[in-house]
Parts: structure tokens; C-alpha cells; sequence
């Protein structure tokens, strides 16, 4: 209505009182009181980022299909239809954001309804502009602590180096350099890219890189890895559902595609995706819209995507494993990331970053990188990459030495003129030992995968 073109053209002021994310906040006030929605507008206009009303539970369902809102401001007391009601039914068919309810009537019935309902906050008319500007305030910082930790378990199961590296990428190479280069020139458009490269050449650390240059920098960066979500999960999981969708569904709960909200959603192993999630994403890159699970509204988003995958998805396309329309969508912009063999010196300056940064983190000395370890560094083929770096330091610094069969302290002259495939199975074999065996775990220490393990323990008859 007209309190959104009235304020085009106007910046948010913000209010160091009510917290910095109500600038960012669009606000949907639902209200038969022209008087208390102009209220509302001069109240909450000049520090919210948008605000919108809405007469009647009409015209507010109709924008409601239309636009995301942080946070409905409703009325209870409205000709036709109460807020409660108008309320429960909206979260049966797909609405997620806070709700504030505005009532003249304090009984405890109605403040039971409209927690059944889903609201999350209610207040007293008549009431004060800060006690309405409190109440959003909270609906917001609720939100954002929800959505934090939320993404933060997904940080928690990435087993990248990004901790250390974080968004940018380490090294002086050509190759590398080139790399840098090119992701800066996309990372300000809004163009979608598609990494690849084996796995733990840095992918989510150039997928950071991108996020961070972008005009998304200060929104939300959420890293998923899909090979890691169960397959009867994966939807519900990106879309979220509506309460009662399924069987232990007991609340309404919003996806990954709602918590990248404005930022950056990075899609890892996106080859591992299962085909009927596959057609489900091609269409949310179509049309920018989510339907979370046992929702019947579509919801928009606005979100950057980045994809990655250490799979040749060409092949699985031929195979028949990825969905050929899904594959030339993304495939807008491929970055490479080169394996650490082909990165000249870098291995050394990386190397002496992590041993740097994992003493500190450890608390233990740093061991010396000397002479014949930088020729052992140098001679190494790193089949796990910057993965198996990071790891091979972090074990040194607890043993206190680098492993002998390494080639690194204890060089003896057969060992120097071994092959990489000698000094590679020695590696591996001693990585096996220290695990009693334990393959999945000597694989998590390698940055390889569990297949790459037991082929090459089938080839040595381990």
C-alpha cells in the first residue's frame, strides 16, 4: 500500500536501542484500523527496511503469496475474520515468520489461542511506540539466534580447512593466482558458479572467497555438504515443512534455502544430490520460489547459489546419474581448483601457515620444517590435497616430529629415491597403523575418501 512507496528512496535510520537487524526487517501490518496502521507505519517506517499493510486477512493472505515478511504485526478484533484464526490457518499451509498479536482484551484464553495459533509475542491496546518496537525487536533477535545456530551445525560437520584459510585462498603460484582472479571477477555478479576440482583443493574455501567479495558479504554464508544429508531428509532439510507434514513433524520449521536468506548458500558433493531433489532445485533456480514440505504457498528467496563437486558430472549426466537440465544450469561459470602438486611452491607456504596456526590452536611447539622436509614436501604427490597437508602438520605437532616414513627427519638414502607411489603407500600404511586399522578414520586424517582407501588397500592386499 501506499507506506511502501511513500518511503522509496529513504534508508533505514536504525536504532542502536532495538538492535541493528530491525533496519534490515520488512514488516507486514495487518490492521481495520486505518488509525493504528498509520501508527504502526510512522512508528516502524523510518527503521525498518520495508513495511507494508494490509486492511483485512484478504489482503494480507494475497501478500503474503506474494512477498516474504520478517515480521506480521496482527490484529485480533477484525470484521470477518479474527487474527487467531486467520493466523492458525496460515501456518497450516505455509507461513513461517514471527508473529506479534495486538489485542484489547488480556484474558488468558486468548493469550492460550494465540500461542496454539503460533504467535510468538502479543501486546495490549492501547500501548506505547517502544513497547511495539520492543516486541519486533525480540521476534528478530529470536530469529536470527534460531537461524545461527542452525547454520552453525552445518559448519560444525565441514571437515574443510576453512577455519584456517577461511575466504581466501593461500599461495603465490601462477596457478593459484589465476584462480584468485577469476573469482574475483564473478564474485560480484550474480551469476552462479560451479566448482570442481578434487577433493581438498579448497573448494569451500574458494566458495568463502566469493561470498566475501560479493555484495552479500554481510549476509549469511551457509555451507552444505550433500553427501552428508540422509536421502529421506534432503528435502525437508533444503525446503523446511509445515507442522504435521510427516510423521514427527510436531512444529513448523523453515530450510537451508530460507536460512541463506539475502547471502550465499554453498552446495558441496552437489553431483550426490538424489535425482528427485535434483528436478526440485532446477526449479527453485528457475523461479526463485520454495515450497517447504506440506506447504501449499510457494515462498521467495533471494539467495546467491554456489556449487562444488570433486565428480566429473559430465560422465554422471552420460550415466545418467545427473539430470542433464540441472547440469547446464549450473554449469553457468566452472572454476577448476588445481590439485597441490601442480601448485609449485605453494605446499611450503602453506605448510608453515598451518604449522603457525595449529600450534597455537593445540598449544604445542611448532616443529621445525627444515631442509629435508621441504624436499620430502616437494617430492610428495599429496593425493588428498591441502586436506592432507593440514592433517600431516597437525599430526606432527602431536608427535612432536614428522613421521619418519614421511621422509621428512629419518631420510634414509633408499627412501630418497623412492617413487611417489612408494612414498604414497608407505604414507598411507603408517596412517592405518596409528588408526588400529580404522579406515574411516585414516581417511577423515588424509582428506581422501573412504573408496579411495580400500582400493588402494586392495591393490597393496592389505
Amino acid at each position: 500500500m501506499g507506506a511502501e512507496t511513500a518511503r522509496k528512496g529513504h534508508e533505514p535510520l536504525g536504532d542502536p536501542e532495538f538492535g541493528p537487524w530491525l533496519a534490515q526487517a520488512s514488516i507486514l501490518i495487518v490492521d481495520d484500523e486505518p488509525g493504528m496502521r498509520n501508527f504502526l507505519v510512522r512508528t516502524l517506517g523510518p527503521r525498518c527496511k520495508r513495511i507494508e499493510e494490509a486492511a483485512d486477512t484478504e489482503e494480507a493472505s494475497r501478500k503474503l503469496d506474494a512477498n516474504h515478511f520478517d515480521v506480521v504485526i496482527l490484529d485480533n478484533i477484525m470484521p470477518g475474520r479474527n487474527g487467531v484464526d486467520w493466523l492458525s490457518e496460515q501456518r497450516t499451509i505455509g507461513f513461517f515468520s514471527d508473529a506479534i498479536l495486538m489485542t484489547a482484551y488480556a484474558d488468558l484464553e486468548t493469550a492460550i489461542r494465540a500461542l496454539q495459533a503460533g504467535a510468538v509475542d502479543f501486546v495490549l491496546k492501547p500501548f506505547r511506540s517502544n513497547q511495539i518496537l520492543n516486541a519486533v525487536a525480540r521476534c528478530l533477535d529470536r530469529v536470527r539466534l534460531q537461524r545461527e545456530n542452525y547454520v552453525l551445525r552445518y559448519e560444525l560437520r565441514s571437515t574443510s580447512d576453512h577455519v584456517l584459510l577461511r575466504d581466501r585462498l593461500i599461495g603465490n603460484s601462477s596457478t593459484i593466482q589465476r584462480v584468485r582472479d577469476t573469482l574475483a571477477r564473478v564474485a560480484r555478479l550474480p551469476t552462479s558458479v560451479l566448482l570442481t576440482g578434487q577433493s581438498g583443493t579448497g573448494k569451500e574455501v574458494a566458495a568463502r572467497s566469493i561470498h566475501s567479495l560479493s555484495d552479500r558479504a554481510e549476509k549469511p554464508f551457509v555451507p552444505v555438504n550433500c553427501a552428508a544429508i540422509p536421502h529421506d531428509m534432503v528435502e525437508t532439510e533444503f525446503f523446511g515443512h509445515v507442522k504435521g507434514a510427516f510423521t514427527g513433524a510436531e512444529t513448523v520449521r523453515e530450510g537451508l534455502f530460507t536460512y541463506a536468506k539475502g547471502g550465499t548458500l554453498f552446495l558441496d558433493e552437489v553431483g550426490e544430490l538424489p535425482p528427485a531433489m535434483q528436478s526440485k532445485l532446477l526449479r527453485v533456480l528457475e523461479d526463485r520460489r520454495v515450497r517447504p514440505v506440506g506447504s501449499e504457498r510457494e515462498v521467495p528467496v533471494d539467495l546467491r547459489f554456489v556449487f562444488a563437486t570433486n565428480a566429473e558430472l559430465e560422465k554422471e549426466v552420460d550415466k545418467g546419474r545427473f539430470r542433464a537440465d540441472l547440469f547446464f544450469r549450473i554449469n553457468v561459470m566452472q572454476i577448476r581448483l588445481p590439485p597441490l602438486k601442480d601448485r609449485e611452491d605453494d605446499v611450503q607456504e602453506l605448510a608453515t601457515l598451518f604449522m603457525g596456526k595449529l600450534s597455537q590452536q593445540l598449544g604445542m611447539p611448532p616443529v621445525p620444517i627444515d631442509d629435508s622436509v621441504r624436499a620430502a614436501l616437494a617430492r610428495y604427490d599429496w593425493p588428498g590435497n591441502v586436506r592432507e597437508l593440514r592433517n600431516l602438520i597437525e599430526r606432527t605437532l602431536i608427535l612432536g616430529m614428522f613421521p619418519d616414513d614421511f621422509g621428512g627427519q629419518v631420510q634414509t638414502e633408499s627412501a630418497a629415491t623412492d617413487s611417489l607411489a612408494d612414498m604414497e603407500q608407505r604414507h598411507i600404511l603408517a596412517v592405518l597403523r596409528e588408526t588400529g586399522g580404522n579406515k574411516d578414520e585414516a581417511a577423515r586424517r588424509l582428506g581422501v575418501s573412504r573408496k579411495t582407501i580400500d582400493r588402494k588397500a586392495a591393490l597393496w592386499n592389505v
